[in-house]
C-alpha cells in the first residue's frame, strides 16, 4: 500500500476546509432551540422554569360605594390553614386600654390575627397609635351618634378586612373601652370552632316602633317592614359570609342611610346588622353578642362604665360566668340547639373607663389571660 505524499495532504485538506467552515458557521443556529437542549443534554430537574408573577395588588377605592362593591366581589377562598382573626376597633379615642391589648397579642403568633383602626379624623390622636396598632389605621371618616355613619364606619373595616387578608375568617369588631375576658388562644378556638356568626338580634323590643319610624312614619317601607326590624348590640362577630353580605348590600342600607327626623329614638348602628342578618340569613348566626354589657345602669344613653376600683379578679370572674341574651325567635334563631340549651362564653367586655388601665394591667397574666 502506498503512503501518502506531503503534496496529497496538503490537496486534501485545502479540500475539505470549506465544509469546516460551513459547519462551523451553521452549527450554532441548530443548538439554539431549547427545547433540543434540554432534551439531549439536561435532566428535568435543571429545567429552568421562571417564577410565576404575584397577582395584581388590588386597588382600593377612596369612595366608600366602590369600596363596598370591590370588596363584595372578593372570593371567598378555601379554608387557609391557619384561619386568621379580624380584629376591628371603631374609635374617637386614642384606645386607651391599648397596652392592655399589647398583652394580649403579643402572647400569641402574629399569624392568628390581624388589626384594623377606624380612627375619626376629626379628632387628635395624642399620643399616636403604637405597637401592634401602628399602620392597622383604614382610611377614616367623620362618625357620629345617632347617624348612619357609625355603619359606615363598620362597613368600611369589613371592607378592608376582606380585602387585605383572604384568610380572616371571623370579623369581631370592638370599641375603644373593651377589653378581652379569655385569653387569645381560648377566644380564637372559640371562634373558629363556630361556622356561623354571633349577633344579638332582639324583636318586639321596648321603642321599636320609635326606631323604626325615627327617618318619618313610613321611610323604611317597602324594604323594611316594622315586623322585619330588629335591635341588637352593634358590638359582633361575623364570619366571612357575612362579611360579605354586609358589604354587598344596598337596598336595606339605603333605608337606614337617612338622616332621622327624632334623633332620640335614632341608634342606626343597632338596627342596621342585626335587621339585616335576620332578613337574609337568620340561621347563619347565634343570636347573641359576645361582648358582655351592663345596661341595668345607664346614663345618657350609654351603659355602666367600670372604673378603677371597681377592677379586680373578681369583676372578670363575674362577667365570664354571665350568660348572653339570646333572641326572641327560639328555635328559629339558626343555632345548632335550641337558645335554652346554649351558654355561649362572653369574649370581651365593657365599657371600662381610661382610668382602668393600671388594675387591669396587673391582674392581666394571673386573671384574664389565665383559662
Amino acid at each position: 500500500m502506498l503512503s501518502p505524499s506531503p503534496l496529497s495532504l496538503l490537496c486534501a485538506l485545502l479540500l475539505c476546509l470549506p465544509l469546516a467552515i460551513v459547519f462551523t458557521i451553521t452549527t450554532p443556529t441548530a443548538t439554539t432551540t431549547p427545547t433540543s437542549i434540554s432534551q439531549a443534554n439536561e435532566s428535568p430537574a435543571t429545567i429552568f422554569v421562571p417564577k410565576p408573577k404575584p397577582p395584581p395588588s388590588i386597588q382600593i377605592p377612596k369612595d366608600d360605594r366602590s369600596l363596598f362593591r370591590v370588596a363584595a366581589r372578593v372570593v371567598s377562598p378555601k379554608p387557609t390553614s391557619p384561619k386568621k382573626l379580624a380584629f376591628m376597633f371603631l374609635t374617637t379615642l386614642p384606645l386607651p386600654l391599648a397596652p392592655l391589648w399589647e398583652l394580649y397579642f403579643n402572647r400569641t403568633s402574629k399569624s392568628l390575627y390581624n388589626i384594623y383602626v377606624h380612627a375619626d379624623p376629626s379628632f387628635q390622636y395624642d399620643p399616636p397609635f403604637s405597637g401592634v396598632f401602628t399602620g392597622r389605621v383604614i382610611p377614616s371618616k367623620p362618625s357620629f351618634r345617632f347617624t348612619p355613619t357609625l355603619i359606615s364606619a363598620a362597613r368600611r373595616l369589613l371592607a378592608h378586612a376582606l380585602l387585605h387578608d383572604p384568610g380572616n375568617y371571623m370579623f369581631a369588631l370592638l370599641s375603644p373601652s373593651c377589653i378581652p375576658i379569655h385569653s387569645f388562644n381560648f377566644t380564637y378556638k372559640t371562634l373558629m370552632s363556630s361556622e356561623k356568626s354571633f349577633i344579638e338580634i332582639l324583636k318586639n323590643e321596648p321603642g321599636t316602633y320609635d326606631r323604626w319610624a325615627a327617618r318619618g312614619q313610613d321611610a323604611m317601607l317597602p324594604e323594611v317592614k316594622l315586623e322585619d326590624f330588629r335591635i341588637g348590640s352593634q358590638f359582633w362577630v361575623l364570619t366571612r359570609k357575612h362579611a360579605r353580605l354586609v358589604v354587598s348590600d344596598e337596598r336595606i342600607w339605603d333605608k337606614f342611610n337617612q338622616r332621622c327626623k327624632q334623633e332620640d329614638t335614632c341608634y342606626p348602628e343597632e338596627n342596621y346588622f342585626p335587621t339585616l342578618i335576620n332578613m337574609r340569613d337568620p340561621r347563619g348566626c347565634v343570636p347573641a353578642t359576645l361582648t358582655h354589657v351592663d345596661w341595668s345602669v345607664s346614663q345618657g344613653g350609654h351603659p355602666r362604665e367600670y372604673k378603677a376600683w371597681e377592677v379586680g379578679p373578681e369583676l372578670i370572674l363575674k362577667l365570664r360566668n354571665c350568660r348572653p341574651r339570646y333572641g326572641d325567635d327560639e328555635n328559629m334563631n339558626g343555632s345548632d340547639m335550641p337558645v335554652m340549651q346554649r351558654h355561649d362564653p362572653f369574649l370581651f367586655a365593657r365599657k371600662f373607663s381610661r382610668g382602668s388601665i393600671q388594675p387591669l394591667l396587673s391582674i392581666a397574666n394571673e386573671v384574664i389571660f389565665k383559662d
